[in-house]
């Protein structure tokens, strides 16, 4: 059951910290190589990459973790 509830996390968590992650090391490659060191220009982009992130996998992770409330609840029984 714990198993069960890290894979659930750790996919239902993927998708928003990858890409913000991804577009954080693409704006420090950028400033790095422009040599502009502005805290707000990896702050916005990143948040505005995980509120997209959010809106578009928002279903999908939340019917992941819809299944693995029902899966969990119907273990019950089988665990006394």
């Amino acid at each position: 059951m714990t198993s069960d509830l890290f894979w659930t996390g750790l996919l239902v968590c993927l998708p928003v910290l990858g890409l913000t992650m991804l577009v954080g090391l693409v704006i420090s490659v950028l400033q790095v190589v422009t040599q502009v060191q502005e805290m707000s220009l990896t702050f916005v982009p990143k948040l505005v990459t995980a509120g997209v992130a959010i809106v578009v996998f928002g279903p999908w992770m939340l019917r992941t973790l819809c299944q693995f409330t029902v899966q969990l609840w119907s273990r019950i029984p089988s665990m006394f």
